[in-house]
């Protein structure tokens, strides 16, 4: 752990700044996507849904350019459009070529493996069970690589319900953004149920929700409350503040420093703070800012872990990128 000193009153109360925190290398990848696009193809580019679940990241691209859609029937015929990093079922894959859209894929690394799994598990004959949230842009793409052999659940209870067709052929996967502990709980009960059941090679939580998750835990014994930053509507956001919530430490999701409610602190002398995988950096340093002025003098950055994972872009931005530098040096 490091410390630094803010310019301040010398009140004694502090911030303790997590490490690591913020963009994943996924995230970062899906905005480079999009702004890269931008630059190579010129506005209009179309993204389906949110690229990453973070409200100022949308915004922003917006403002280059990117125009965000629901679904594909609002993209012309022909024109260009990328998914977002949440990815997306066959059936949307199967609309956009009949469209005659012009793809390019930002969809996580980490969560086209779970749709390949999806793949090779149901080529095999196993019900899948999909551990995950409802609703959630994820999910329902997972779900739709195989929608006659998965059941989704999302707790124990949900488990015990469960009723495959052959409890002796059977596999689970998992959304990339879960709770530790919660998965590793229904993860058990489905090991009860159905001894035979099989999971993925690897687990499918990533290394970024778990970092960040672990990085919390670490620092609850030692805060009074924590902030997270990041949007309403991210999933690994908002497992962090359960994870505090759970360990006996109140904690609060906020998209900016606006949003922190000066009650929240009354009587609090140390303050974590955290971001979410789709949260930007500058976001966190206002906070810190705004922390600093109610008074919060000291800053220690807790650094847990390192994180050195890097994805490649899309082969739709290597190929054309790779023309146009050969353009250049012709």
């Amino acid at each position: 752990m490091t410390n630094a000193s803010l310019a301040g009153s010398g009140t004694g109360r502090k911030v303790i700044l997590l490490k690591p925190r913020g963009f994943c290398a996924g995230v970062v990848r899906a905005i480079d996507v999009v702004e890269i696009a931008l630059d190579l193809y010129g506005s209009p580019i179309y993204v389906r849904k949110e690229i990453v679940h973070n409200r100022y990241v949308v915004e922003e691209l917006r403002c280059l350019g990117a125009v965000f859609i629901e679904e594909l029937e609002e993209v012309p015929e022909g024109a260009r459009v990328i998914f977002s990093a949440h990815g997306v079922s066959p059936a949307v894959r199967d609309q956009a070529v009949q469209r005659r859209l012009q793809v390019i894929d930002a969809t996580c690394p980490l969560v086209t493996k779970v749709h390949l799994e999806a793949v090779r598990f149901a080529r095999a004959g196993h019900a899948i069970v999909l551990i995950g949230h409802r609703d959630h842009d994820e999910v329902i793409g997972t779900l739709g690589e195989a929608p006659g052999h998965t059941f989704l659940v999302s707790s124990v209870e949900d488990v015990d319900r469960l009723t495959p067709p052959d409890p002796e052929r059977i596999a689970y996967l998992t959304q990339t953004t879960l709770s530790l502990d919660e998965t590793r709980h229904i993860v058990a009960r489905l090991r009860e149920r159905f001894p035979s059941i099989q999971g993925p090679p690897a687990q499918d939580i990533c290394y970024a929700t778990e970092n960040r998750q672990l990085a919390v835990k670490a620092v609850v014994p030692l805060c009074d409350v924590l902030l997270v930053v990041g949007s309403r509507n991210s999933s690994n956001s908002k497992r962090l503040v359960e994870v505090s919530k759970n360990s006996g430490v109140p904690a609060y999701l906020v998209d900016d420093a606006q949003e922190v409610d000066p009650r929240w602190l009354e009587g609090v002398k140390t303050v974590a703070l955290t971001a979410g995988a789709s949260a930007p950096e500058h976001l966190v340093q206002e906070l810190i800012a705004a922390l600093q002025r109610l008074g919060y003098d000291q800053l220690e950055e807790m650094d847990l872990k390192e994180e050195d994972v890097r994805f490649t872009l899309p082969p739709q931005l290597t190929q054309i990128a790779g023309r146009l530098a050969t353009i250049e040096t012709q």
